[in-house]
C-alpha cells in the first residue's frame, strides 16, 4: 500500500504551479509599485514615437476624453512597466516549472534559456518600439489633411502600444520555442524545413491577428517571424535532441511512405 501522506504527482504539480504563480504576482506587484513613482516619465517614453511623428504635422498632444481616464492610464502604464521589470522572474518561474520534465543533462541549459528568453523578449519589444512604431505612425498620420486632424487619446494609444510591444516581445521567442521542442524530441530540423511553407502562411495569419488591420504592420511583424523561424531551424540543428539522426530518420520515413 502507498503512503497516504505521500502526495500524488498531480497534486505536487498543482502546488508548485501555485507557488510559481504567487512568486510571479509578487514580482509584478513590486515592479508596479516601483514604476508608479515614475509614471509620467514612463508614459512620455512610451508615447515618444507617436509624439515625434505627430510633431511633423504641427500637433504633438494626446487627449483624454473622460475625467478619470488619465489616472487609470497611469495605473496601467505602471502595471505594464511592472510586468516588464518582472520578466526575469517570470521567465525564471516558467522554466523552473518546466524543468522537472527535462533530463538531468538538459537542466544545465535552464539558466542560459532564461537569459536568452529575456534577451529575445527585449529585442522583440525594442524592434516594435524603434522600428515598427515610427514607420507605422508615419503611415497612419499620412492621412492628415487641412480638414482632417489626428487626435489620438491616451487610452487608445496605451491599448495599441501595449498589445504591439507584448506581441513583438513574445513572437521573438520563436527560436527558443522551436529549440526547446526539438530538445523534447517533438520536432526535427527536417520537419521544420518540410513544413516551412505552412509556417510562412501561419506567420501572416498571426501578424494579421496581432497587428492593426493594415498591410504594412502585418508585413513588419511577419518578416521578422520568417527570419526567426530560420534561426529556430539552426537552433534545432545545433541543440536539438539527436538532430542528425532524427533528420535522417525523418527523411527515411518520408521515402518509406
Amino acid at each position: 500500500m502507498s503512503d497516504p501522506e505521500e502526495k500524488s504527482p498531480f497534486t505536487e504539480h498543482l502546488g508548485e504551479l501555485r507557488d510559481r504563480l504567487i512568486h510571479s504576482f509578487i514580482a509584478v506587484g513590486l515592479g508596479f509599485v516601483a514604476a508608479y513613482f515614475f509614471k509620467e516619465q514612463l508614459f512620455e517614453i512610451l508615447t515618444a514615437p507617436l509624439v515625434t511623428a505627430m510633431a511633423k504635422n504641427g500637433n504633438a498632444k494626446l487627449i483624454y476624453t473622460g475625467l478619470p481616464e488619465a489616472f487609470f492610464i497611469y495605473l496601467k502604464v505602471s502595471l505594464l512597466a511592472g510586468i516588464t521589470l518582472a520578466t526575469p522572474v517570470l521567465f525564471y518561474e516558467f522554466w523552473m516549472f518546466v524543468s522537472p520534465g527535462l533530463y538531468r543533462e538538459e537542466k544545465k541549459y535552464i539558466l542560459p534559456i532564461i537569459i536568452l528568453s529575456l534577451i529575445f523578449f527585449i529585442a522583440g519589444a525594442a524592434f516594435g518600439y524603434f522600428i515598427v512604431f515610427p514607420y507605422g505612425f508615419q503611415f497612419f498620420l499620412g492621412f492628415t489633411t487641412e480638414t482632417i486632424q489626428a487626435m489620438p487619446s491616451m487610452k487608445e494609444y496605451l491599448s495599441f502600444a501595449s498589445k504591439m510591444l507584448l506581441a513583438f516581445g513574445f513572437v521573438f521567442e520563436l527560436p527558443l520555442v522551436l529549440t526547446f521542442l526539438s530538445r523534447m524530441g517533438l520536432v526535427t530540423p527536417a520537419f521544420l524545413k518540410k513544413n516551412r511553407k505552412y509556417a510562412l502562411l501561419l506567420f501572416f495569419v498571426v501578424a494579421a491577428i496581432l497587428t492593426p488591420p493594415d498591410v504594412m504592420s502585418q508585413i513588419m511583424m511577419a518578416m521578422p517571424l520568417i527570419l526567426l523561424y530560420e534561426i529556430g531551424i539552426l537552433g534545432t540543428k545545433i541543440f536539438g535532441k539527436n538532430s542528425k539522426s532524427d533528420g535522417e530518420n525523418d527523411d527515411e520515413g518520408v521515402h518509406g511512405n
